[in-house]
């Protein structure tokens, strides 16, 4: 979730850590604040965005070249000024930046009042500052790094932390358990941060810490060990990305930038897994795991929000062209209950980050069990890309905007050429039919072009129903997930309340929703389900609902029947869904500007969820 940036070495400390809470404001930006060390330690911090701490900061003392920086979105505490980071400890020896949630922190709190100390905030970060100097306090020998593995050793739950010490101002200490840390490595100086977008204009050279690993930084040293004070080996891995990546370039919104980009991206993650004469798919990454696969009795698909519809049409693939029992899962729920996993099972795990803490700890708990785990991830270097057995990276590139979308197009095109691949080895479907569709995927990016062309026309449509206070959103097989991730787009981002549902429920509950004040939104194409689709349609005419429907190009009879329509070019069922999300995404946008809403940091969400 929140954001942190830290740096040590000859810059000036406060254009590093400012410039990188910004490339960081889209995983947190209810508050923001820094922590500067010259011959002392300067601590401010604002509410609001970033751009409010730099005003408060602009006739501050910032000269430093040491210091640690966070942007928060809001866990233990409302947000406001004393609750933004960095903590400062009660007698003001250290203080700390924070990722992650202390599940334990309420009765560390009771023990810590007990020993006269007193609390400034309400948070659980606090706690955890003044445990470290709790520590540091009880003996003259015990160092800042001694204090901060202590304290760790009685901490229950998540974090990812960076931690400066009055006493020694010349090092920085970072720690991570299930909350990312990236460490930069330039010359002669280092950056800490929760992810690599800060990092990249500086340098491409990074270590991504485990679990457990506590990193000692010094200007010119970075020592690697665990909290129980073993040595821990280091590998340093080359950023796959560039600065271009995180500027908005001609666009009004990352959003909108990240929309357009699909066709690059969905090329990006098909070229080299696709042989050039388009014969045969080959997933480097799952060569040595295949034949398990293959052989799989099930596979079990875990994921959250966008990811989860991704694997719903990952499911419908699977099971339709590989012939293998698909069950996809929520991962916040699966990893609470007890699902029955055995050896023979294979678990996927989707993340746009790498980083989703229910499907990082669903995995751990799948990998127990003696289940195979693969990764679908776009982040390289990410903790679900280190964790698995193998995996797929997407190629997908930095995902600014909170509301996902070439995430979703990608993670979908991955699972569209697995699925044709196991078909393939299963001897399921004919060299003709897989050709035939490997070649019709490699057409998808040439035709999302072609419906990039129409969002001005989508944009005129979004007019007409700016102001609806409720949406629903109907679509049939392959096209179901679409609908439920088009309602979580226009949801997310406008604020209005939509529902995704199999058409055919519609009259098992949804249809009462229907008349003339709620746009229905129709996402269909000429399949096997067409006829059916047509019947809703006409229900909710009857019902005088206003339609907005998603038609294959040429579909005139739709477009009579319809209020609006959204003309996609015609496709292959099981790769529709690649098409139709592309309208939705860009309505869902349209709308939510016309509304006046925060495109890229809607209220209350963050990118990357990796706390509970």
């Amino acid at each position: 979730m929140c954001g942190i940036i830290g740096y040590i070495g000859e810059k000036n400390v406060y254009a590093v850590l400012i410039n990188g809470l910004k490339r960081l404001e889209y995983r947190g930006y209810d508050s923001a604040g820094v922590a500067i060390c010259n011959s002392k330690l300067n601590i401010y911090k604002q509410q609001g965005k970033v751009s409010s701490l730099e005003k408060y900061i602009a006739d501050k003392d910032v000269a430093g070249t040491m210091g640690i920086a966070h942007t928060r979105w809001a866990t233990h505490g409302e947000p406001n000024d004393k609750n933004a980071h960095p903590h400062l400890s009660m007698k003001g020896k250290f203080s700390i930046v924070h990722n992650g949630i202390i599940e334990n922190y309420a009765d560390l709190k009771k023990d810590l009042i007990r020993e006269g100390v007193k609390f400034q905030s309400d948070t659980d970060t606090e706690v955890l500052v003044n445990l470290i100097e709790y520590f540091y306090d009880q003996d003259e020998s015990v160092t800042a790094e001694m204090a901060i593995r202590l304290a760790l050793s009685k901490v229950v739950g998540a974090y990812g932390i960076v931690v400066v010490c009055r006493d020694e101002l010349n090092k920085i200490i970072a720690a991570r358990k299930g909350s990312p840390l990236v460490i930069g490595i330039g010359r002669g100086e280092y950056f800490i941060a929760s992810d690599a977008s800060p990092i990249i204009e500086y340098t491409n050279q990074v270590v991504y810490l485990n679990d457990y690993d506590v990193a000692i930084i010094g200007k010119d040293t970075l020592i690697l060990k665990n909290i129980e004070n073993s040595s821990v080996a280091m590998t340093i891995q080359k950023l796959d990305m560039s600065i271009g990546e995180m500027e908005k370039g001609d666009f009004e919104h990352f959003m909108l930038k990240e929309i357009f980009e699909q066709p690059k991206t969905i090329s990006d993650t098909f070229r080299g897994r696709v042989s050039p004469d388009k014969t045969d798919i080959i997933l480097g990454g799952l060569l040595d795991v295949f034949p398990k696969i293959e052989k799989a009795r099930r596979i079990i698909i875990i994921g959250c929000g966008t990811s989860w519809h991704a694997a719903l049409i990952g499911e419908y693939l699977i099971e339709e062209y590989a012939r293998i029992s698909v069950e996809v899962e929520y991962a916040s729920e699966f990893r609470y209950r007890k699902p029955v996993l055995t050896k023979e099972d294979v678990v996927i795990a989707i993340s746009q980050s790498g980083e989703t803490a229910d499907t990082l700890a669903a995995l751990k708990m799948a990998k127990e069990e003696g289940a195979l785990i693969l990764g679908i991830c776009n982040v390289v270097g990410s903790s679900i890309a280190r964790e698995t057995d193998a995996g797929v990276y997407t190629h997908a590139g930095v995902e600014i905007g909170v509301a996902s979308t070439k995430a979703f197009t990608a993670q979908v095109t991955v699972l569209t050429m697995l699925a044709l691949k196991l078909a393939k080895t299963k001897n399921i479907i004919s060299q003709d039919t897989f050709v035939s569709l490997i070649k019709e995927l490699y057409e998808i990016p040439e035709k999302i072009k072609t419906i990039l062309t129409t969002h001005l026309y989508i944009k005129k449509v979004a007019e007409k129903y700016k102001d609806a206070v409720n949406a629903l959103y109907l679509g049939r097989g392959y096209l179901f997930p679409v609908a439920l991730e088009g309602a979580l787009k226009l949801k997310e981002i406008s604020y209005v309340h939509a529902e995704g549902y199999a058409a055919g429920e519609m009259k098992h509950g949804p249809i009462a929703l229907i008349d003339e004040k709620i746009p229905v939104v129709v996402v269909a194409s000429q399949d096997g389900f067409y006829e059916k689709i047509v019947s809703n349609i006409q229900e909710v005419k009857a019902r005088k609902g206003d339609i907005i429907a998603v038609v294959s190009e040429g579909d005139n009879h739709l477009k009579e029947l319809a209020d609006d329509t959204f003309e996609i070019p015609k496709a292959h069922p099981a790769l529709a869904p690649l098409l139709a999300v592309i309208p939705l995404q860009l309505f869902a946008y349209h709308i939510a500007v016309l509304r006046g809403c925060n495109i890229d940091q809607p209220r209350n969400l963050a990118k990357s969820v990796t706390v509970e």
